[in-house]
């Protein structure tokens, strides 16, 4: 196995801040409020379009190392129609999931959650699903995301499902964070690209009022449409000469769309330049500003871990991928105190 960087120090990775306030063992009550908590918790997606991308690894790996750092973090699995999350965190299939809450048996979040073996980090799985209607309605995603942005914890990070439905792309934009998953693969940057072109889409259309200008956004949206509309610069190009003033909001809600990148499987040099590639992409032909966030590597010990039924970072703290992981982690639990991006300085594999 070749080594893309070296590893920091386990003390540096695992720095722990003030423990959070948890309930016991076996409770279905959310963790209680931290006076220095915020108002509310940031939110985290992570999609990529692309099964097998390692979506829910990551969602396992980055709850559990700002657990570990004394945050306290609720995982919710929002792929009802492949929810392994929970096995990615050492809890045997719950009888009660997001899965209830979609088929009405439940309203009240709090008694879906169950906790995990490692302290300060909870979940909510997506077993037992309907497999007939497994994707909950728009009024049920409402719901759903009204409950997550009052539940009591500093993190929450949401497993998303693969594909561009609407239920998927819904709790992507929702999100104070969308993180994009890609491998060093053709098809993966394939699907992660209509990933982003679909929820830049449907971003717009929210975000824009005039009925005229939302039926061009819906007929930007079939790729082959006759106005010629390739990418959303050529949209904004149709907007601003339809109605100037939404041309404004356009632009406005362009800026605020700010994906983050990773790039999973990391085994050469070459494949940490894609990240780069992509960002590059992303800003020449849809006006996307994305960040680069970071990368993880190709371990072995990762393979361990998922056997093992144990996030990485719990499992293997001092292997390579778990210390590109731990700093993944460090950027989005404090950005003002994370360094220069890691494929920034250990560009060598």
């Amino acid at each position: 196995m070749r080594r893309t960087g070296t590893p920091s120090s386990p003390s540096n990775r695992a720095r722990r801040g003030g423990e959070s306030i948890i309930t016991s063992l076996g409770s279905t009550t959310p963790p209680l409020a931290s006076p220095l908590r915020a108002a509310r918790p940031r939110i985290l997606a992570c999609g990529g379009g692309k099964g097998g991308v390692g979506k829910t690894f990551l969602v396992a790996n980055l709850a559990a190392a700002l657990a570990r750092r004394g945050r306290a973090v609720l995982a919710i699995d929002v792929d009802l129609e492949g929810a392994n999350l929970h096995t990615c965190l050492g809890v045997p299939s719950p009888r009660t999931s997001l899965a209830d809450f979609v088929a009405h048996r439940e309203e009240d979040l709090a008694k879906l959650v169950v906790d995990t073996p490692l302290r300060n980090l909870r979940l909510i799985a997506a077993t037992q699903g309907h497999l007939g209607a497994a994707q909950p309605s728009h009024f049920r995603r409402e719901r759903l995301l009204h409950a997550i942005h009052r539940f009591p914890a500093d993190f929450v990070l949401l497993d998303l499902g693969a594909g561009t439905h609407p239920a998927v792309i819904d709790y992507f934009l929702a999100a104070d964070e969308g993180l994009i998953v890609l491998s060093p693969e053709p098809t993966s940057v394939e699907n992660a690209y209509s990933f982003l072109r679909a929820a830049f889409y449907r971003r717009m259309r929210e975000a824009l009022e005039s009925r005229p200008v939302r039926r061009l956004i819906a007929q930007a949206m079939d790729q082959r449409n006759e106005r010629g509309i390739r990418t959303p610069l050529d949209l904004l190009r149709e907007i601003q000469s339809l109605d100037p003033a939404e041309g404004a909001r356009f632009v406005a809600a362009l800026q605020e769309f700010s994906p983050k990148l990773v790039v999973n499987e990391v085994r050469t040099s070459e494949d940490i330049k894609l990240g780069f590639a992509v960002r590059s992409v992303c800003k020449k032909y849809f006006g996307i500003e994305a960040e680069y966030l970071g990368y993880v590597n190709h371990d072995e010990a990762a393979r361990r871990s998922m056997l093992a039924r144990r996030p990485l970072v719990d499992s293997h703290p001092a292997a390579d991928a778990a210390v590109y992981l731990a700093r993944i982690a460090v950027k989005l639990a404090d950005p003002r105190r994370a360094s220069a991006q890691p494929e920034q300085r250990e560009s060598g594999a």
